[in-house]
């Protein structure tokens, strides 16, 4: 059978192309998922940009005569089984997990219960035990038949905003009153937002976006206060707290800069601006105030579970995720394409930073 990739040249991310190959016969135990649909954010952005470093490029390796310097860029999207050599699957069933920028996958199921399963293939086992899993959407507490489009689109993202709440709730915010967050108009920034709100309303939240995306990120009511990036002298340098999505090296020195000693925190999480990440992920140069912390959102995820459980951190999550898609409804317009070759170009377009943040991209390969 023929399945089809989107390659990206690994130090090169603006080179991609859409590839074939044969599938091959699967193996004992496995199973074959067909890629449904899938979700391009600027989440998968990140997963490029640091790929090497945090073992996004392992969870998908090309099926290439030469696949040095290539790899595919991971998706969270909807897939169903096609072919299966384990007892448990059977054809038809669909799950919702980590995909491939891709048409199939093969996974081998291990620790399966009625909601889950995860992935046991060998070399997917080095990485965060938060890819490998996937739920089964027939007992999956979580999947809800009308919002499929928006759990792709934001859920991952979502999941992300909720736990840098958690950690900085569990830091007592470092003893700031107001978090200021870049790139306010990124799903994972909303996301943010919208737990804070829920969970920290004495905190100040505010949003720093391009001059274009402010009436974008004031109409979602997220925000106490919106400020273009130009303006950013206008926040008052009260102690805050920073968590940057943007990567922006020139950004960051800015507001390390007008903060000083008064940024009691500085937390880096994603690059939405690529072209402008500079050295370093997010700048090497010695700045003013608390050196920036990089956040791996899966190890804070495995900590948070172990802390309160899978079930009581599912109804965590959950209380906070319904209060989020009421928030959000009606402000991003999801948009549905065809093809993996779309699902190319719009990766292309949102890692040269010209995606409307008014609108969620699906693509259906």
């Amino acid at each position: 059978m023929t399945l089809h990739q989107v390659h990206v040249r690994k130090d090169e991310l603006t080179t991609a192309a859409l590839v074939e190959a044969e599938t091959g016969p699967l193996a004992e135990g496995a199973v074959r998922l067909e890629v449904e649909s899938f979700s391009v954010t600027a989440n998968n952005i990140t997963y490029a940009v640091v790929g090497d470093g945090f073992g996004y490029w392992n969870f998908f390796p090309p099926k290439a005569d030469n696949a040095d310097g290539l790899g595919i860029v991971p998706m969270w999207g909807h897939a169903k089984v096609i072919e299966s050599n384990h007892g448990e699957f059977a054809v038809g069933e669909r799950v919702y997990g980590y995909l491939p920028m891709g048409s199939h996958l093969d996974v081998v199921p291990g620790n399966v219960s009625a909601a889950s399963f995860s992935d046991m293939t060998d070399y997917r086992q080095p990485m965060s035990p938060v890819y490998n899993n996937y739920n089964r959407l027939a007992a999956d507490p979580e999947h809800d038949p009308a919002r499929e489009n928006e759990r792709m689109i934001y859920g991952p993202l979502f999941k992300t905003g909720f736990v840098i709440d958690y950690f900085l709730r569990s830091e007592d915010w470092f003893g700031a009153g107001q978090v200021i967050l870049t790139s306010a108009s990124s799903k994972t920034a909303m996301g943010l937002a919208s737990v804070a709100k829920q969970n920290s309303p004495d905190v100040k939240r505010i949003g720093l976006t391009s001059p274009g995306n402010v009436e974008f990120v004031k109409s979602t009511g997220l925000y106490d206060e919106v400020v273009a990036y130009d303006d950013l002298g206008s926040v008052a340098a009260e102690d805050s707290v920073s968590v940057d999505f943007a990567g922006n090296a020139e950004l960051l020195s800015s507001i390390h800069t007008h903060f000083g000693d008064a940024l009691k925190y500085s937390c880096l999480v994603g690059a939405t601006h690529i072209e402008e990440r500079g050295p370093g992920f997010g700048g090497a140069a010695q700045l003013p105030g608390p050196k920036p912390t990089l956040f791996f959102a899966p190890d804070h995820f495995v900590s948070f579970f172990k802390a309160h459980g899978p079930v009581e951190g599912g109804k965590m999550i959950a209380k906070t995720w319904h209060g989020f898609l009421s928030a959000v409804e009606g402000t991003v317009d999801i948009v549905t394409l065809n093809g993996l070759d779309a699902a190319r170009e719009t990766y292309l377009t949102m890692l040269s930073g010209k995606v409307d943040p008014a609108k969620g991209i699906v693509i259906q390969p």
